[in-house]
């Protein structure tokens, strides 16, 4: 069911855009809780009502066919819906373009006609602010389609300008998995220009991904930068409509994090080096591509990035978050707007003020605030999770709570509410009933799940820690959805202990830096310390048997944890876990642990592979063979090194399965049971 309903978020509404006379909402939403296909909506915000003006379905009755490149970027992602699934629109409304099934379309948004204008292997259309042109990418090259004439003119990357190692309008791997970037263009205001990335992979090293189920198909070469190794070469260029060419002054940086083009101000970049121990603004000059810089954070271990800024107000304000007084905090014009102690977490939209999202004294929710002549504001009313979109004036409120499974979804006009948008989520069929904790003497924040119906004569209970455990994500939400998984797994017969350690987002900058260079017993120890001062206060937990389990890098720390604490942990599950950290990508691993060639003790300490020999407990490695992001390599190494170590475990090969869990819905369900029934198996053992 989890899968069938995409962990029951089908049937939400999302992608919301706000017309600019505030008479409109456009977002896109399926049919039902298991339709996997959306559609484009609008909702008056006069009247109340929902109108469907793009039918999916109806667009394409069959399965989608898409590009390589929209394939990688629906990856990085985590995109597993499908139908439109994006889409962009002029300033004015008047049009919008989307892509399906790899062919460009656009839909007036006054008459809703839909014409199909490219065949195919389309990706990222936009409508220039003007509405009378899209840009979009096909074969690694940008190009723009006249709506008038119909034109379809190569702007960048004719003739192959370098063939298959060019790319020009698409994002790169690094900027898409780690950095938070999309996108690989933008228009100009006035729609006459376009900034375009460039991308250059020849140097990068090439890696390949096979299908051992299927050997008459062929393999698959990626180019993937793991650390200290080359980077994707990134330029920019504006590229006039009328064919000229001007080159982006090339700074000392690596990275593009960010990139920022409205009518308050010229175009801003965000850029980093490659130790990311500095984030850099610049000002752009489209008329020469020289560069002017505005404003430099630094940090003595790396510069948090931060989704939506820079930016400018439409008064030309600048717009950036800054790590201070121990918080993020929203500054606009050189002025901090945030108090102390309110960790902005992503700016949500800048225009005459600024819309942004905030976790105040509590990590475990979010809210959504606006700036304003009073100052900062909250918009958003009641525990929980609370993801904002539309602008300062009229905001949307998607609220996920304990109190319901999908969200509830409010337009507000001036913080007051204005129109109600349907959800319609699948009912998971049961209601995640967590003990709020806070633990230990780092004030661990923890959720223990318990057996639905369990009283405490009903004996001791084998425990099941069920982490993520890293950095840039949390598990510990007040919001019903993202115990679902972790109640079922109770309901199974465990008492489910979820908790966020330090580096997780949410309670500052000391907090996450205290992961530097020493990811391993940092999140370890604290998942061991929570596990323990837990353990004392209930007394239903038996430590005699306790697991863990976990995907990506809570597949890491569960290995980890077999590896290095038997004494606490009896089993694991590693799911596409990280087990050498030299295999992994360059931004994030060199974020943490430096330069391999510079240190490789702190490689060395925090990779897995030297811990083979020392397994004792029980370990299931459960791996997508078709993962590009955390590669089925590292799995198969810890798999050879416990193997020559004489040290038994089990190896389960995903067929087919990216770094997202499996998506199949037999697969999915049958994965969860063999793990619950190995766990349960292995626990009983090791009690013996």
């Amino acid at each position: 069911m989890q899968a069938r309903t995409q962990r029951f978020t089908l049937g939400t509404p999302r992608e919301f855009r706000v017309a600019p006379d505030g008479g409109r909402l456009l977002f896109l939403r399926s049919e039902s809780g298991t339709d996997r296909r959306n559609s484009l909506w609008e909702l008056d915000l006069t009247e109340g009502t929902e109108t469907k003006i793009v039918d999916a379905a109806e667009l394409l009755p069959g399965e989608e066919e898409l590009p390589p490149e929209e394939r990688a970027r629906r990856e990085r992602m985590r995109e597993s819906a499908g139908g439109v699934v994006g889409y962009a629109a002029d300033d004015e409304f008047r049009v919008a373009a989307f892509s399906l099934s790899g062919k460009l379309y656009t839909v007036d948004l006054d008459t809703r006609e839909v014409r199909e204008l490219v065949g195919g292997a389309v990706v990222d259309p936009r409508p220039d602010p003007t509405g009378t042109r899209v840009a979009y990418v096909r074969d690694r090259a940008l190009r723009v389609v006249d709506l008038a004439t119909g034109e379809d003119t190569v702007i960048a990357g004719e003739n192959g300008d370098g063939g298959d190692e060019i790319a020009w309008g698409l994002a790169e791997f690094i900027a898409a998995e780690e950095l938070g970037r999309a996108r690989g263009y933008w228009w100009s205001p006035e729609g006459t220009t376009l900034l375009a990335e460039r991308t250059d992979r020849a140097n990068v090293p090439r890696w390949t991904i096979s299908d051992p189920a299927h050997p008459e198909a062929g393999a698959t070469t990626v180019a993937y930068p793991a650390a200290g190794t080359t980077n994707v070469d990134v330029s920019l260029s504006f590229l006039g409509l009328d064919g000229t060419r001007v080159d982006v002054e090339r700074g000392d940086w690596e990275y593009l994090v960010a990139v920022h083009w409205s009518a308050g101000g010229p175009p801003l970049i965000a850029v980093q080096p490659r130790d990311q121990r500095e984030l850099a603004i610049h000002a752009v000059d489209p008329a020469d591509g020289s560069t002017k810089l505005l404003h430099t954070e630094t940090d003595p271990h790396w510069v948090e990035i931060v989704p939506g800024v820079p930016a400018w107000t439409a008064d030309g304000r600048l717009v950036h978050v800054s790590a201070a007084d121990g918080s993020y905090r929203l500054v606009i014009d050189g002025d901090p707007v945030t108090e102390p102690g309110l960790q902005v977490r992503s700016v949500l939209h800048v225009g005459a003020e600024v819309l942004f999202s905030a976790s105040a004294e509590d990590p475990t929710q979010i809210h959504v605030y606006r700036t304003g002549p009073d100052g900062v504001t909250r918009l958003s009313d009641g525990d929980g999770v609370h993801v904002g979109a539309g602008t300062a004036d009229i905001t949307v409120l998607s609220s996920w709570s304990l109190r319901r499974s999908g969200p509830e979804v409010t337009v507000l006009r001036n913080g007051r509410p204005l129109a109600q948008v349907r959800s319609h989520p699948a009912d998971p069929g049961l209601a995640p009933d967590p003990r709020w904790l806070t633990v230990g003497e780092r004030g661990l924040r923890a959720a223990l799940l318990l057996p639905t119906g369990y009283r405490p004569g009903d004996g001791k209970l084998p425990v099941l820690l069920d982490p993520y455990g890293g950095p840039h994500a949390q598990r510990v939400l007040q919001s019903r959805n993202a115990f679902l998984t972790s109640q079922w797994l109770a309901d199974q017969g465990f008492a489910v202990l979820v908790a966020d350690g330090r580096g997780t987002p949410g309670r500052g900058p000391a907090w996450e830096k205290e992961i530097a260079r020493d990811l391993a017993e940092v999140t370890l120890a604290d998942q061991v310390d929570a596990l323990h001062a837990v353990a004392a206060e209930h007394p239903e937990l038996d430590l005699s048997r306790v697991a863990i389990r976990g995907w990506s890098y809570g597949g890491y720390l569960s290995a980890l944890a077999v590896l290095r604490r038997p004494d606490v942990f009896h089993a694991a599950v590693a799911g596409a876990p990280v087990t050498d950290w030299s295999l992994y990508d360059t931004h994030y691993t060199e974020r943490y642990l430096g330069l391999p060639e510079q240190d490789a003790d702190c490689y060395e300490r925090n990779s897995l592979i030297a811990d083979a020999p020392g397994l004792r407990r029980a370990l299931l490695i459960v791996h997508g063979l078709a993962d590009d992001n955390v590669f089925v390599a590292h799995a198969l190494r810890l798999s050879s090194a416990l193997l020559a170590a004489g040290r038994p475990h089990v190896f389960l090969p995903l067929v087919g399965a990216t770094h997202m869990t499996p998506q199949a819905e037999e697969v999915a369900e049958n994965l969860m049971r063999v793990q619950v029934d190995w766990i349960k198996r292995e626990l009983e053992a090791a009690a013996r």
